[in-house]
């Protein structure tokens, strides 16, 4: 009968594993042993015994694998186990089917075999468990080092390699997971960033526009609706869509936005942005990225900054201002335009205000905001913030097309004649005090021009505000002007024209004032009598009323007043200097409402343009004066930094649409801060010869050269003999070139004096030139703007370069790196055919 295996399980299994072992039960043997008894083969009183001994040792009681057997016991369980182990020698040779082994009586510790040892996660309950006891009957030492030899192998059977597996399906786990979270984001990104218009992707939810340029380059990112603290974003309701074809979305109660898109040509397209503020408090704000493109217009800053990046400051009113105390200077357009050809054109009835910050990255923000001076007169309950986006192909080529290409429209023969004089011949200021302002005085000035630098030419004479008595008269001043015709006839005859200043101020100290009150002729005060006039201050006049130019009344009185000057004195041309927005009442009121304090200068200047009034120029615009008229650039101080303003102001005008130009006079115009800390006169600080060189040397170069302080004033450094090589610089090679451009610009728009990057708008050298500009594309200036320098780095863009001083070669698009100057030379390189050679 083949051999069977049987399961003693008289130990729980909870503390010993399921061992399978040779030996019977007792039940077992005697079921074997009825079997044998029938089949005649009868049984063994070995396997009775040993029934009955199993019984014996079943009653001992133990109470744990290492539990002493009971003193009453011992001589019992002595006697056993040594007739037990007789019996086991005698029986390992038998060939017994069934053999008895003792549990308890072990010679040495012995370890299972490994396909019978327990789980890892199961060792430690198995190592208190009794099936792995050794009981030692002599010692508990002996017990106690068994166990403690067992125990460096029990703590490496806890070593398992499972942990690994679990740790790695734990990081797996956790990697799905991001996976899967990251596939989620970006599949709703994509579905949130739709692409409308073809170049423009919108993402609703973040409300982030990107427009492309045809080959997929990224060429402005804007941040819309800055200032909404309501991110759930709608399809506006029916009654509020547009037939044009625009996108309309609504921010519940807050603001609702148009988009629209035009194709205008010449790789040109245009993206409308409409802002409508659904409650008083909220104003449309959106941020354009200025970290990856350099940008430019607008006007002049108070930092001066070319690009505009350079410079910083938080929400502003758009208005002209004085750069001293304003943000603004005093010549503004809403016209921006980046590095990678997107421009910004604002809509003149968007209240706007502008910020140019750091944090948290460089950003153009444009703002709708109503307030109580510059936009205090609402034209719509809400404020609504309306720009379009142009996008092209190439920088200068997008200017070019959104320049204004018909300011010839309206001119006749002579005012093309008068842009031509204006270029060729200087403006000469008369003395700025009241008191030096006189007869004598202009006779004396003239007369010293004509004979010491006739070189010069004659040019204009401007008299400033004080050839009346007061200002507001519109009367000559007989007392410092007793016979002005024969001053004219001098004047004539040396060949002088005349140009007087006017201003919309009428002095309280004025013989008008009275009349403009009675006849409601002035500006009134906002939430008062419209019969008190609202005063405010401008230079020397301490308290004074504002012509309401929207009243057609004063128009018609202002006009008379003006044709009876100019038959009475014969003068040429009347000058219009009409301060900044900031210099109008706080709280003015006109007849007719204007859009921003900026509007009424521009409806000024249309009155008299209208009625053929000769203007000479402006002093402040928002916009271009109706040609032959020049814009003036703000004053400067006698200084080295009064100096290096000079281009960056001349640049941003030319960008911001006023190609005709006249600069501050050479050496400055009034004293600087330094100068009344340290208590010096003006006149010292004027008469520093190296600023009035380095001036003059710039001047030359420019559409207009305005003088203040004769040259021949100047004894030291031989400067009337460089006054006079510089004139023959200017009439040779700078006068017709401008006349050149005059005509260029009257038909395209652009300016006479131009930033190097429109010679090349693709190289980024050029973007960041601020001490450096170009007479059209032909002549490159780079003059000394330092005090002492004797040298300077010069960047010359892509061609051939003719340098104006040693008449060599110079390849373009490269830097000449410590170009020598001496203080009678000004750096000028005339441009050549690429192909020319020696």
């Amino acid at each position: 009968m083949a051999t069977k295996n049987y399961k003693y399980n008289k130990i729980p299994n909870s503390e010993l594993p399921t061992i399978i072992v040779a030996s019977p039960s007792c039940e077992t043997i005697k079921e074997e042993d009825n079997n044998k008894m029938i089949q005649g083969k009868g049984g063994e009183e070995s396997d009775a015994s040993e029934c009955e001994e199993e019984k014996s040792r079943e009653s001992l009681n133990r109470r744990n694998s290492i539990s002493l057997p009971n003193l009453d016991d011992f001589s019992t369980l002595t006697k056993k186990l040594s007739d037990n182990c007789d019996k086991i020698y005698e029986n390992e040779n038998s060939d017994n089917e069934f053999k008895g082994y003792t549990r308890n009586v072990r010679r040495k510790s012995v370890l299972s075999p490994r396909m019978l040892r327990p789980p890892a996660d199961e060792l430690e309950a198995a190592a208190n468990s009794p099936a792995n006891s050794i009981t030692s009957v002599n010692s508990i030492a002996s017990l106690l080092r068994e166990k403690i030899q067992n125990l460096p192998q029990t703590l490496r059977k806890k070593k398992s390699p499972e942990y690994k597996t679990k740790i790695f399906v734990g990081l797996l786990f956790v990697a799905i997971v991001v996976l899967i979270v990251t596939a989620y984001c970006l599949y709703h990104q994509k579905v949130l960033a739709k692409v409308y218009f073809g170049n423009m992707k919108l993402n609703k939810a973040k409300r982030t526009v990107k427009i492309f340029s045809e080959n997929g380059g990224d060429i402005v990112q804007i941040q819309l609706g800055t200032t909404l603290d309501y991110d759930n974003v709608l399809p506006c309701l029916s009654k509020d869509q547009r037939n044009d074809g625009s996108l309309c979305l609504e921010w519940m109660n807050r603001a609702r936005l148009y988009l629209s898109f035009a194709d205008l040509g010449s790789d040109v397209k245009r993206y409308n942005f409409e802002w409508i503020a659904l409650s008083e408090d909220f104003h449309p704000t959106d941020c354009f990225d200025m970290s990856n493109a350099h940008w430019y217009g607008g006007g002049q800053t108070a930092e001066m900054a070319w690009p505009l990046e350079k410079g910083g400051h938080f929400f502003q009113p758009f208005i002209t201002g004085n750069v001293e105390t304003h943000e603004w200077g005093n010549v503004l357009k809403r016209y921006f335009i980046n590095s990678k050809a997107a421009a910004i054109i604002i809509d003149d009835k968007t209240p706007l205000y502008v910020s140019i910050k750091d944090m948290p990255k460089k950003e153009f923000c444009v703002r709708a905001q109503y307030d109580d001076f510059a936009y205090a007169n609402r034209f719509a309950p809400t404020a609504r913030l309306n720009y379009s986006v142009f996008t092209g192909s190439n920088m200068t080529e997008l200017h070019v097309f959104l320049s204004e290409h018909t300011l010839w429209d309206g001119m006749n023969r002579n005012d093309g004649n008068i842009i031509d004089y204006f270029l060729k011949e200087p403006v000469w200021e008369m003395p700025e005090h009241k008191e030096f302002l006189t007869q004598g005085a202009i006779d004396l000035y003239t007369n010293n021009m004509t004979s010491t630098v006739s070189i010069l030419k004659q040019g204009h004479i401007l008299f400033n505000e004080y050839w009346q008595e007061e200002v507001g008269n519109f009367e000559l001043d007989k007392i410092r002007f007793p016979s002005f015709d024969t001053l004219m006839e001098k004047l004539i005859r040396r060949g002088f024209r005349v140009v007087f200043t006017i201003q919309p101020f009428v002095s309280t100290e004025s013989s008008n004032f009275p009349q403009a009150v009675r006849q409601k002729l002035l500006i009134s005060e906002r939430d008062n009598d419209k019969r008190v006039p609202a005063l405010t201050r401008y230079k020397s006049v301490r308290s004074a009323g504002v012509l309401d130019i929207t009243n057609n009344r004063t128009v018609a009185w202002l006009l008379d007043k003006l044709r009876r000057i100019k038959e009475a004195y014969k003068i040429d041309a009347f000058y219009l200097d009409m301060g900044v927005a900031y210099n109008l009442p706080r709280y003015y009121r006109s007849e007719e409402l204007l859009l921003n304090p900026d509007e009424y200068k521009t409806r000024f200047v249309e009155a008299l343009q209208s009625a053929e009034v000769p203007l000479f120029g402006v002093n402040s615009a928002v916009r271009r004066p109706k040609s032959p008229s020049f814009v003036v650039l703000p004053e400067f101080e006698f200084s080295w930094d009064g100096l290096r303003m000079i281009i960056p102001a001349i640049l941003s005008y030319g960008i911001a649409g006023y190609p005709f130009l006249i600069p501050g006079a050479v050496g400055g115009d009034y004293p600087g801060p330094e100068t009344v800390a340290l208590g010096n006169d003006a006149e010292d600080v004027l008469h520093d010869p190296e600023l009035y060189i380095r001036w003059l040397q710039l001047s030359a170069f420019l559409p207009v050269v305005r003088y203040r302080h004769l040259p021949s004033n100047y004894d030291q450094r031989n400067i009337s003999g460089i006054a006079k090589a510089l004139a023959l610089t200017r009439q040779d090679k700078i006068t017709p070139r401008l006349q050149t451009l005059a005509k260029v610009s009257l038909n395209i728009g652009l300016p006479l004096i131009r930033p190097l990057w429109m010679l090349d708008a693709d190289d980024p050298a050029c973007h960041l030139a601020v001490d450096e500009f170009s007479i059209g594309d032909e002549i490159i200036v780079a003059p000394i703007l330092h005090k002492g320098a004797k040298q300077r780095e010069i960047y010359l863009p892509a061609g051939v370069w003719k340098d104006g001083i040693d008449h060599s070669l110079r390849k373009g698009n490269r830097w000449i790196h410590n170009y020598r100057v001496e203080e009678q030379e000004v750096p000028y390189f005339e441009r050549l055919p690429d192909d020319t050679r020696f």
